[in-house]
């Protein structure tokens, strides 16, 4: 009976995907597809359109706070396991320490079963998308996975933090979301501007400038609940229209699914405001700053000398795909002198975390 309710669930989903994808505005120009390479990265990071938040601020209702519960999707392979245990490592460190506004945490798992950590990370078992229909993008499993969250879970905070496996918190995290703006971090690779005419598609003109689409994915996001439910149906509708559109799927490649919370946040009229600091990013990022967050999706190469080597194995590196089918190791080896200050403290962090987890490397 699970499994026919949830059949039919996706098949009125994904009907209602097709419906969406029928009745957009077509567009006929062709794009040029440019992602960002190590040569552009870090220029470009310095180019992001920025909204700065206020250094001091203070929550409505006398100061009180306005819980966010930080959620995580995830599969159950070994890469994406030992990130998660990583990240819920730290979140437990900071979540109730001054200036938090850190509420519960859950692990949003779409293998569709249980594992052996459920009782170690909370963890919600969403099912994964019927086979085939990701057409080997995995990632196309985080909305619908948030969908059936929203819709089952019970979820006591009002807002949301949409986090991912390979975060690593680095200090308490308040509720930066502002006057019923959600709060986003912008990335130098989302140009709504740029793929306009493949974005009209799925953001027609009548809805408004495609400068209304924020240069941000759904994550690290901070939003209300209430929005987030309206959002993510229409997030996973459009990650999958995009994904049969030849043109947007060769536009966008692996940051399909960015763009398309992207374009579906700004159909729901959720603006946000762009953080900047919201994290950072070794390599490119040096210095942890005002930052909350650690996100280490770029690999960290560097000769014995602390110079960076990047696209080049390096002496010393540090890369999360070393260990898609394993463990890290505990203790794993410091930088060499010279090492900016941002890949000396996540490896620090990490091996704190594989010291103090139980278990680690089961």
């Amino acid at each position: 009976m699970g499994w026919g309710k949830m059949f039919f669930t996706v098949v009125i989903t994904f009907s209602a995907a097709l419906i969406t994808y029928n009745i957009l505005i077509s567009a006929n120009a062709s794009f040029k597809q440019e992602f960002p390479g190590p040569s552009s990265a870090k220029t470009l990071f310095s180019q992001d359109p920025i909204i700065k938040m206020p250094l001091e601020r203070s929550n409505n209702n006398n100061n009180k706070k306005r819980l966010f519960h930080t959620a995580v999707t995830s599969s159950d392979s070994v890469y994406n396991t030992w990130q998660c245990r990583i990240m819920y490592y730290w979140f437990k460190k900071f979540k109730d320490e001054p200036n938090s506004e850190m509420g519960g945490f859950t692990r949003i798992l779409h293998s569709g079963k249980s594992d052996k950590f459920m009782d170690e990370i909370p963890t919600f078992v969403a099912q994964p998308l019927p086979s085939g229909m990701d057409q080997g993008y995995i990632v196309l499993n985080r909305p619908w996975a948030f969908v059936q969250w929203l819709q089952q879970a019970q979820i006591e905070e009002d807002y949301i933090l949409m986090s991912e496996p390979d975060h690593v918190i680095v200090k308490p995290i308040p509720n930066l979301s502002k006057d019923g703006l959600g709060a986003a971090f912008p990335f130098f690779y989302i140009e709504p501007k740029k793929y306009e005419s493949v974005l009209r598609k799925f953001f027609p003109q009548q809805n408004r400038p495609i400068t209304d689409i924020d240069p941000i994915g759904n994550s690290p996001v901070i939003v209300s609940k209430e929005a987030l439910k309206k959002i993510a149906p229409t997030w996973m509708n459009v990650s999958l229209a995009m994904k049969k559109d030849p043109e947007a799927d060769k536009a966008f490649g692996w940051v399909l699914e960015m763009y398309a919370y992207a374009v579906a946040s700004a159909l729901h009229n959720v603006g946000n405001v762009l953080h900047k600091e919201f994290m950072i990013q070794p390599p490119w990022d040096t210095e942890i700053g005002k930052a909350f967050i650690i996100h280490y999706t770029y690999g960290c190469d560097y000769d014995m000398k602390g110079k960076m080597t990047y696209g080049k194995i390096g002496e010393w590196r540090f890369d999360k795909r070393s260990y898609d089918n394993t463990w890290p190791p505990k203790n794993l080896s410091l930088p060499p002198p010279g090492v900016p200050e941002s890949v000396v403290t996540l490896v620090k962090m990490v091996n704190e975390a594989t010291a103090n987890i139980p278990n680690w490397g089961f």
